[in-house]
């Protein structure tokens, strides 16, 4: 498990008790916000990082190992003083607006409190890696001005600097903050709400089913419920260390290598940041950024997350035949359709969520409906299963239907109603009591999830709020044309490098923000569509998490392996070609992202995708019906490479190649195979 999610991991209810309701009143506060607006946008972001303040220092120690007990004291202090920050906010919130730019001693106080507080809280949770990049940052803006040339700006003042960070929307309380605290957190608990009423159990017995006695059918079961969890969760890490713990050990026990199942689980459950509807917290935070509809951000996503899939997919079944590794018994897997049948009900508030976003709802009001028929789910099927006729539980269903059809007309305040009312039929009826635990464990969860992701987006706005001022993002932009010298593909390059090498220490959403703020605009200046070039930063922040040596979910996929992480990390790769490949094909034909052209153009593009993906997964591997020679994975490649490449005549080549190599292979296959009869 990784670093950030140690500090608050167990049981809940074997936390301290003052950490249980701080957390739990975290989310009372959000779901609150979210449904009734009864703060302004400031106050709402001021106080959101309060709570994370203090739930970071009252179980982050300052030394040791995440999820030590930290000294009580000091803890209630540090943390305490967070939360002073978003009260001094509210408080003063018109003064401050009146004086804005104009800081009082006692402000710059309070300002300079918040910096400490958020750097520390960053180490705590990230380790040191965040802070000292944002540091920079910071030193940028106070000393920049003795630089020397382009670098240099006209200089900024100690309290410029905090006005901007701690006082303004472009700092600390930035868009990411504000992302964080209203559709990031929305999503967290909606999906921690379904994974406490048994959805993974859903979505692991589902995939058991479907695929588990099929050729590789553990490391398929892999792929397939890491896929069908990313629908609900967007964290590539919470992926691996959840659906980790049962896929990794079936592989291993059916004779996959230790590092190859770490590989498939860790690249499968990166894949669920790309995965629609919920997509991670980039996501939201990218459509805030470059002011598009979410619904634009999914369904640009969608093609490559499939392709994404379907080649890992393709490189587990390519081992699984290269080392004949066969399936589970059909009679030792449970029954997919049984499984759906058993708790079909869980999957009426994704498919209402999936369909208000599709149908251009806005995230936060999706996630407030979804969240909203969650708990009216878990509550409403505890009592029903109580009712023995069925015709009362058909009518129950058929309530809750019409609940949903309505929703629009009731409003949310109707809704929170019937909620309060299941609440109390829930706690006076046997096993009601157990449920309302689930629900309330819900809550702290999702507060538990929410802390790294929050933290790092406050971080995060020491560098939008410095880019902001000192306009360093078109200085290095300018540095990325000149060094590609308008060669796309050089600057595509240097950009996937960069977002590689800064994920070495940091999480996806800081690398997202750095690399969209400084090098995406670029990709713009170039040509590449507005969508298309923060995807590409985007899915290439995701893949640093693959990519050695600090590989952050190969490194938490390996205490459930028990195999080194950087040898994990070098099987993710081999396996995540597409995730490398997709990107630049969608540069070079957007059509692939659905922006721009015809659906003849995107159907020859998933065409020639997926069999560019189907080529470098038989070179990789070396096997198809047979074990491949030398020459044949040199074509395999050079076909692959040729149908990636956006040259006048590549494409062409490149099926050309693919044909001679099918051709080829099949014929000597059948050749041996006849030989061997």
């Amino acid at each position: 498990m990784n670093e950030a999610s140690e500090g608050l991991a167990g049981n809940p209810s074997g936390w301290p008790r003052a950490v249980f309701y701080s957390a739990l009143l975290f989310s009372i506060f959000q779901i609150i916000t979210a449904a009734f607006h009864p703060v302004s946008s400031q106050v709402l972001r001021a106080v959101h990082v309060g709570f994370l303040l203090l739930l970071v220092y009252l179980c982050f120690p300052a030394r040791g190992r995440a999820g030590e007990r930290p000294w009580q004291p000091l803890a209630w202090l540090l943390g305490l003083a967070g939360m002073a920050t978003a009260a001094y906010q509210w408080v003063f919130e018109a003064d401050l607006i009146q004086r804005s730019g104009d800081l009082t001693p006692t402000d710059m106080a309070i300002g300079l409190m918040l910096m400490v507080l958020v750097f520390e809280a960053a180490r705590r949770v990230m380790g040191i890696a965040l802070p000292i990049i944002c540091g920079l940052f910071l030193a940028y803006g106070l000393l920049g001005q003795y630089l020397p040339g382009e670098l240099a700006h006209r200089g900024y003042g100690l309290d410029q600097i905090v006005n901007q960070l701690a006082y303004g929307t472009e700092g600390f309380y930035g868009t990411p903050t504000y992302v964080s605290a209203t559709y990031i957190f929305l999503f967290i608990l909606f999906g921690a709400f379904l994974e406490q009423a048994g959805m993974i159990k859903l979505f692991t017995d589902f995939s058991m089913g479907l695929v588990g006695h099929k050729l590789g059918g553990p490391a398929k079961v892999s792929v397939v419920s890491s896929a069908l969890m990313g629908t609900i969760t967007g964290s590539g890490v919470a992926n691996v260390v959840t659906t980790g713990q049962f896929t990794i050990p079936l592989m291993k026990r059916f004779g996959y290598q230790p590092a190859f199942a770490g590989g498939v689980e860790a690249t499968a459950s990166m894949g669920s940041q790309i995965m629609p509807p919920v997509m991670g917290a980039v996501a939201f935070i990218m459509a805030e950024t470059i002011n598009v509809p979410f619904v634009e951000i999914a369904k640009a996503a969608l093609i490559p997350a499939l392709l994404y899939f379907g080649s890992v997919f393709w490189m587990v079944h390519l081992e699984a035949k290269r080392a004949d590794l066969k399936g589970l018994p059909k009679d030792q897997c449970p029954s997919a359709w049984r499984a759906v049948k058993e708790r079909w009900f869980l999957l009426i508030p994704l498919l209402v969520l999936i369909y208000l976003l599709f149908s251009g709802r806005t995230p936060m009001f999706s996630g407030t409906v979804g969240l909203a028929l969650t708990a009216i789910v878990i509550l409403g099927s505890a009592i029903i299963l109580k009712v023995s006729s069925k015709v009362l539980r058909l009518v129950f269903w058929v309530a809750l239907g019409l609940l949903c059809a309505a929703f629009f007309r009731l409003g949310i305040g109707v809704v929170f109603g019937v909620i309060g009312a299941l609440v109390l039929i829930c706690a006076f009826i046997q096993g009601g009591r157990q449920t309302l635990l689930i629900c309330l464990h819900a809550l702290v969860e999702g507060a538990r999830h929410a802390v790294p992701v929050g933290i790092a987006c406050a971080l995060v706005g020491v560098i939008i709020g410095v880019v902001s001022l000192t306009g360093i993002a078109s200085t290095f932009a300018g540095y990325i044309l000149a060094i590609g010298q308008n060669n796309l593909f050089l600057s595509l390059v240097l950009t996937m490098l960069t977002c590689l090498v800064l994920g070495m220490g940091i999480p996806t959403i800081p690398n997202y923000i750095i690399t969209s703020s400084i090098a995406a605009p670029a990709l713009l200046d170039l040509g590449v569509p507005l969508i298309v070039s923060h995807m590409f930063v985007f899915y290439f922040g995701i893949m640093a998490d693959l990519t050695p040596p600090v590989a952050l979910a190969c490194f938490a996929a390996a205490p459930i392996a028990k195999e080194r992480g950087l040898k994990i990390s070098l099987w993710a790769v081999r396996i995540a070609v597409a995730g490398f490949v997709v990107p630049f094909m969608a540069v070079y034909d957007p059509a692939l992202m659905l922006q721009g052209g015809s659906w003849l153009a995107t159907v020859y593009m998933v065409i020639k995708a997926a069999l560019g993906i189907i080529l470098w997964g038989v070179a990789v591997i070396g096997h198809l019906q047979c074990p491949l020679k030398a020459w044949e994975r040199l074509l395999a490649f050079a076909a692959g490479v040729s149908l990636i490449l956006a040259m006048p005549i590549s494409d062409e080549i490149g099926f050309v190649l693919g044909a001679l190599f099918f051709i080829e292979h099949y014929w000597r296959a059948r050749r041996a195979s006849l030989v061997i009869v």
